[in-house]
């Protein structure tokens, strides 16, 4: 047991009340004129991480890389890195590099020389230089097109050139803002991978910010979920995803039905809430924080639904009747919307293990409905 608390606080740092952050943001805010973009936040960020900051445009997000990079100063709170306040120190002295969404390539220069333009005011000998060029290059797996240009290459190459070109420099931190949002969607799934492989190899912290839920769900070893300025949860993936600490979360990462509703009773590990908009009252597996008349939201995840033509059995089954109202296939699997007869809509997914062209339920099918109380999450806001 012990080997396992060790193993996890090594693979977790932010789960070892012991460990020392690499990154400590303070009650950081910055305002311009009379608007907040960063309000208040305060984060910590471990070595090693690939840690996400999410949310919609405008939600503060780039505000806080740039004043990380040291492009922007706080208006009050602080930055430290590797417990050195940030305060004041220009972005060239600052332990990082930023990787910019345009990745800022010099067209007139080779692949080469943009990855060698990270170390040009580094102090090193030419062979030394050489030697580092070549070495970004081969942990890109670019060393083949050195002399092209950055016309010449593919959209992922030409994010890989950026990428070697930030790490380079051998930064403690790398700052990478919106990186696969120029590429299509085959190619971002696979560099993705690219860019964990990468990470885990170079060792370095990263800290990415994209609008993309799935991506960050994808990279990230923790998530950041922004709005309006503020962080509204941090958690690992699964967290952010399996148990969102409000409405905004659960309905801002990935998809979800939301059922506004009071609770009417609560008993041990099981709560009753009751649903005007679905005409009947819902169980979900919980307890503790919730008391009766509390007004609530059940939030359930399309995936863990079930469908079906005959009513579900057994107990803590919660069971809404209606008629499919709209169908998508997507391939892997297919999204129905199924309009319950109280008049909601609910979304559910339904995984397509087999091949065939025949849905087993269609278009305009009356089916039921039906998930476990353990399936759902209530939130008070």
């Amino acid at each position: 047991m012990i080997a396992t608390q060790e193993k996890q606080s090594a693979d977790r740092p932010w789960l070892d009340p012991n460990a020392t952050p690499q990154i400590v943001i303070e009650g950081v805010s910055k305002a311009y004129g009379g608007f907040t973009a960063v309000d208040n936040v305060s984060l910590s960020i471990f070595k090693g991480e690939m840690f996400a900051l999410v949310g919609a445009s405008g939600c503060g997000k780039t505000t806080l890389l740039r004043m990380l990079a040291g492009f922007a100063e706080p208006s009050s709170g602080r930055i430290l890195i590797d417990g050195v306040p940030m305060s004041g120190v220009p972005p060239y002295e600052r332990p990082v590099n930023m990787m910019f969404q345009s990745y800022a390539l010099f067209p007139h220069m080779s692949v080469e020389r943009n990855v060698g333009y990270g170390i040009s005011r580094m102090k090193m000998d030419g062979a030394t230089r050489k030697s580092r060029i070549q070495e970004a290059l081969e942990m890109v797996q670019l060393a083949h097109v050195a002399t092209r240009k950055p016309h010449q290459l593919s959209g992922g190459q030409r994010q890989r050139v950026a990428l070697a070109r930030a790490l380079i420099r051998r930064p403690k931190v790398l700052l990478l803002d919106e990186p696969l949002s120029a590429l299509d969607k085959k190619l971002r799934e696979q560099t993705q991978f690219e860019l964990m492989d990468l990470q885990y190899k170079v060792g370095i912290t990263f800290i990415v910010v994209t609008h993309d839920q799935d991506e960050a769900m994808a990279l990230a070893t923790r998530i950041a979920v922004m709005d309006h300025g503020k962080v509204l949860q941090v958690g690992t993936p699964s967290q952010i995803y399996e148990f969102p600490a409000s409405r905004f979360v659960a309905d801002f990462v990935g998809t979800t039905n939301l059922f506004e509703g009071t609770v009417r009773s609560c008993e041990p590990g099981l709560i009753t809430v009751h649903c005007p908009e679905t005409g009947c009252d819902l169980l979900v597996d919980e307890d503790g924080r919730f008391a009766p008349g509390q007004r609530v939201w059940v939030a359930l995840r399309p995936e863990k639904i079930r469908l079906g033509k005959e009513p579900p059995s057994g107990a803590r089954v919660n069971q809404l009747r209606g008629m499919v109202w709209e169908l998508g296939y997507l391939g892997n699997r297919s999204t129905y919307r199924i309009k319950t007869t109280s008049g909601k809509l609910v979304t559910a997914f339904s995984q397509n293990e087999r091949r065939t062209s025949e849905w087993a339920i269609d278009w305009s099918d009356e089916v039921f409905v039906s998930w476990d109380a353990e399936a759902a999450v209530l939130l008070e806001s």
